[in-house]
């Protein structure tokens, strides 16, 4: 049994950062219904796909749910999602509050109508702060979080983490959200409102390390961790390839010079305490890439072994799935899909009891409306099977 089995989300969420939430919610065991409206999730048509509404994107963050038609604009659709909602022990979204409050789906409302539900608004921007209800998007939330000028504080040019950081991010913090106040419910019997919104999630994520010197008052330094700042913190280019070798305790880089003939390097006053290493980081960073340019890599992997200093070698995203650690623990699934054939998934990275939790395909537009809906009314039914109708017929169509 999986810790979330008997708890029902229902997820108007779209894009990355409520559906990658939901996600885990549905990995730990809950049954998440996406709710979409008849031209579904957009990511259902971003990235390469075997089957017209299951791009790659959509697959990356919607396993373990279903999926429901809903056009929320009429009022059977409100009905239908209302009636969902009084079923449910979680109502997640990420539309702007506004919106929302013109179909009677604020927080207040909700929560009045079902004292026990967890309200969780996953916002751009929090509701009492002067950005309340603007857009956001990833790339919105870097900028302003502080992400864009660290990659700019790092390589020179303003740039993007090459990942959907700020979602992510955000989606994860949603996550844990909506089960802290599940366990909150437990305790008191009472439901809540949520509110996570991405920017202040993100700041809050980046400043973990990086408010440094600006966590006193008055501040006894700039912002900016100087570590991972340093240019020349990246892989150490060897003879062969690159390796990634990580000596960081005092002890570790004493035995890390003393092993390649660098004595006078163990007992420099620069490098022997954590503080003086992080006043000398480039110097320490370029004196190391010095050392390991003449060796390859295979052999500091061997010697970091021996000295117990944590290394690796780089892997490309597609020798991922070739790791022998990742293989001997089973960690990517296969899912075989009637109409996709051989997919494959990154695994759930949690064990429960030394089982890792399952996969099923994300599901097909509106494919458990039947099922979670039964006999519906004319004018809803005639809509959804409207929206069902025409992406099945586009299916057939598609090579």
């Amino acid at each position: 049994m999986l810790p979330l089995q008997g708890i029902r989300v229902v997820d108007l969420s779209s894009v990355v950062m409520g559906p990658y939430a939901s996600q885990w919610l549905g990995d730990f065991g809950a049954e998440v219904i996406k709710v979409e409206p008849p031209s579904g999730d957009s990511t259902r048509r971003t990235g390469p796909a075997t089957e017209l509404g299951m791009a790659a994107l959509f697959l990356g963050v919607n396993r373990n749910k279903k999926s429901v038609v809903l056009d929320i604009k009429t009022p059977a659709g409100r009905d239908e999602l209302q009636s969902l909602i009084a079923t449910a022990d979680v109502f997640m979204h990420n539309i702007r509050p506004q919106k929302l409050a013109r179909l009677g789906l604020d927080a207040q409302t909700l929560r009045g109508n079902y004292p026990r539900l967890v309200y969780a608004g996953l916002h751009g921007f929090g509701e009492d702060g002067v950005y309340a209800g603007r857009p956001a998007y990833d790339d919105v939330v870097q900028g302003l979080s502080g992400a864009v000028a660290l990659m700019q504080a790092k390589t020179g040019d303003a740039q993007y983490f090459p990942a959907v950081a700020a979602d992510k991010t955000s989606g994860l913090i949603a996550a844990l959200s909506i089960l802290a106040a599940l366990l909150k419910r437990e305790r008191v019997g009472q439901g809540s409102y949520v509110e996570i919104p991405m920017f202040e999630s993100m700041v809050a994520f980046n400043l973990v390390e990086h408010l440094y010197g600006r966590h006193f008052e008055p501040s006894l330094g700039a912002a900016g961790y100087p570590r991972v700042l340093a240019p020349a913190r990246k892989p150490y280019a060897t003879i062969d390839g690159f390796v990634c070798l990580m000596p960081y305790t005092d002890a570790q880089w004493a035995a890390f010079f003393r092993a390649t003939g660098n004595d006078d390097l163990a007992t420099d006053r620069r490098f022997t305490s954590i503080a003086a290493r992080t006043a000398h980081i480039e110097l320490l960073y370029e004196t190391t890439a010095g050392i390991v340019e003449e060796e390859a890599t295979a052999y500091w992997l061997a010697l970091c072994e021996t000295l117990e200093i944590p290394a690796a070698a780089v892997h490309s995203l597609a020798s991922l799935e070739d790791d022998e650690h990742l293989r001997s623990c089973g960690f990517f699934q296969m899912v075989q899909d009637g109409r996709n054939g051989t997919l494959r998934f990154p695994g759930v990275p949690v064990k429960f009891d030394g089982e890792r939790p399952g996969i099923s395909c994300p599901p097909r537009l509106g494919e458990h409306n039947t099922s979670l809906f039964g006999r519906r009314g004319p004018e809803l039914s005639r809509g959804i099977d409207e929206a069902l109708h025409a992406i099945q017929q586009a299916n057939q169509e598609t090579p």
